[in-house]
């Protein structure tokens, strides 16, 4: 595969090239810079940009992508990576579990609320 521009890499991804920059400052992606300065992306930097991506769905922190990401240099067999992957993992599927749980307790007060303001428009309006 051919290297990428910032910009082809940007578009194929739908970022801007000011992401990529950042992911770039923060060490987590690395292009090569050829003596005319033009960053071209390989398959490696490519993949960490798709890993970063799912991270953040998955609401993991910059910090915490990093960190799984480079996990991976410094161990090639993915263990270390994996161990720190299904840590994080675990403790956002117990964040996600508490606000599912406290947007259901919205949800609950705001019907309770609706059913009362419903029942004093209708006496306002004088309906039964």
């Amino acid at each position: 595969m051919e290297a990428m521009t910032i910009r082809q890499l940007a578009e194929k991804y739908k970022i801007s090239t000011r992401t990529l920059r950042y992911y770039e400052e923060l060490g987590i992606i690395q292009p090569e810079r050829p003596l005319n300065h033009q960053r071209l992306y390989r398959k490696k930097d490519e993949t960490r940009l798709r890993l970063i991506l799912r991270g953040k769905k998955f609401g993991f922190s910059l910090d915490q992508i990093k960190e799984m990401i480079t996990l991976f240099d410094e161990d090639r067999s993915g263990v270390k990576q994996l161990e720190k992957t299904v840590e994080y993992g675990k403790r956002r599927v117990l964040e996600v579990e508490e606000r599912i749980q406290e947007l259901e307790e919205l949800r609950e007060d705001m019907q309770n609320y609706l059913s009362v303001f419903e029942g004093e428009l209708k006496k306002l309006k004088g309906e039964k």
